[in-house]
């Protein structure tokens, strides 16, 4: 992996770092991640729960 990564991927590596709590079960996920997409103006951060199948976002919107 380069060592140049973009800011968006070491949002996302922050989040795979600390926030693998399913908020609505509690379930620890340690082997997923959080998935990246983007729509143009928009970054979207979700972790999906493999227990439960809630899902957590996150977004950010570019201007």
């Amino acid at each position: 992996m380069s060592v140049y990564r973009s800011p968006f991927e070491r949002l996302r590596e922050k989040f795979d770092e600390s926030e693998l709590r399913c908020s609505a079960c509690g379930y620890v996920d340690t082997e997923g991640g959080w998935r990246v997409t983007t729509s143009g103006d928009r970054v979207r951060y979700q972790f999906v729960c493999p227990t439960c199948d809630a899902i957590e976002t996150r977004e950010l919107r570019l201007e």
